[in-house]
């Protein structure tokens, strides 16, 4: 089945190939399953460059995916370096070697190893923040009216277990318009923002800086749901001045499902209780002495996860931050909020058939659009645009019954052009 692939090209020396360090391992697989692009730099050919690093996806050639906001599909670095370790454990016993991803990742997000946490999704991050914030009955929690039901349902439980009170506001089309109606709900009550860096809804960028910038100078804490940002964005979590931040590595960062990371600032871990505790989470105990030995939990971050974790998966979080990092994080954001703008204004000659969702100020747009086709149930135009072999989003999510398309470095304006002319037949 792997004959057409046979073709595969591998260079060496200084090009994209060695710079993405794919290993040198499985060459049986490698050589039947994958093409990797020839020596052509950005410079001297952008729109070749971008489809060799195209080649580098496993994605049907058959179909068109613009559905990067549910999940990202990984490159073969990563496919090939969650192979090696998996391999590597069950023929030798490795064990242990992911404390070292934190390493990576915080780097990555621009933050202290000592701050980050291992987790395997952003709910498991925001259930975290959510138990471990000290909230009592009749505090405020101040969300949006766009949350995903992972960043929901968290608060909503304990709203209905603790009595905490959450309030909501929609985002606004201006990032100023926004902020403005988050201070609008700030009261003597209100305790923490739980606010998506980007809403998995129609994919405004949300002033996460500003956001949390307001709720220091209010006395309240900030938590951001970053399941969108890490990948498509430049972050600094120290710049951004959030207290916790969570995110997954298996969306705009392209790494293994089932993986991510949360940031609590060094300042506030004694203040974020943990209640899931475990190897690696304590500083030392025995229960062979009288009383019992506690001494309390790891001084950084690693007290709130615990146990044995998938060391191929954290290694494929690595292998996804150096391929990001060789192609460039400024060239990759170029491109993606190229898109997303590209698409938006093809929607916008539509005039009078398209709900435009995603609000068109550059600062509040990401590579994620999201509209509405007036004359047709969402549903429906999933269903159309999947006839087509174009893979989109519907979003019931809050009774918003619109569509969602999202955009990577494995995307053109040719298949963007496709789905422009789905739309516009349906409308």
């Amino acid at each position: 089945m792997f004959n057409d692939r046979r073709k595969f090209i591998k260079t060496a020396g200084t090009g994209l190939l060695a710079s993405l360090a794919i290993p040198s391992f499985a060459n049986e697989l490698i050589s039947e399953s994958v093409i990797y692009p020839s020596d052509i730099s950005f410079e001297e050919d952008e729109e070749k460059y971008w489809k060799q690093i195209r080649q580098m996806f496993p994605l049907s050639k058959e179909k068109i995916y613009l559905n990067n906001g549910t999940m990202g599909p990984s490159p073969y670095p990563v496919i090939d370096t969650v192979h090696k370790y998996m391999r590597d454990a069950d023929e030798n016993g490795t064990y242990g070697g992911w404390e070292k991803t934190a390493e990576k990742l915080a780097e990555f997000v621009g933050a202290s190893a000592e701050e980050i946490a291992l987790t395997h999704n952003v709910t498991e991050g925001i259930n975290i923040i959510c138990w471990g914030m000290p909230l009592k009955k009749g505090d405020e929690v101040i969300m949006t009216t766009h949350e995903h039901v992972g960043g929901a349902a968290p608060w909503l439980n304990r709203a209905k277990l603790h009595g905490i009170v959450i309030k909501t506001f929609t985002p606004a089309a201006t990032a100023a318009e926004t902020l403005q109606r988050i201070n609008d709900l700030i009261n003597k009550k209100t305790r923490a923002l739980a606010i998506p860096h980007i809403p998995c809804t129609q994919g405004q960028v949300m002033p996460a800086k500003e956001m949390c910038k307001l709720a220091r100078d209010k006395g309240i804490f900030s938590f951001i749901d970053g399941a969108h940002g890490p990948g498509m964005l430049h972050i600094n979590l120290h710049d951004m001045g959030c207290d916790f931040y969570a995110s997954c590595s298996h969306k705009w960062m392209l790494g293994p499902k089932g993986t991510g990371f949360l940031y609590v600032r060094k300042e506030l871990l004694d203040t974020m209780q943990t209640y899931s505790v475990g190897g690696s989470g304590l500083q030392d105990w025995n229960m062979n002495v009288t009383p019992l030995l506690f001494k309390g939990y790891a001084p950084d971050a690693k007290r709130y996860y615990y146990g044995t974790q998938n060391l191929a998966l954290y290694k494929g979080v690595e292998s996804a931050i150096d391929f990001i990092n060789a192609i460039g994080l400024d060239r990759i954001n170029k491109r993606i909020l190229g898109f997303g703008k590209y698409f938006q204004d093809e929607l916008l000659k539509l005039e009078g058939k398209i709900d435009m969702l995603t609000p068109t100020e550059d600062i509040s747009r990401g590579s994620v659009i999201g509209f509405r086709v007036k004359s047709t149930p969402f549903g429906k135009v999933s269903e159309i645009a999947g006839e087509n072999k174009i893979r989109i989003r519907g979003v019931a999510e809050n009774g918003l019954n619109s569509n969602r398309a999202s955009f990577h470095i494995y995307n053109n304006k040719s298949e963007i052009d496709k789905l422009v002319e789905v739309i516009k037949n349906i409308a």
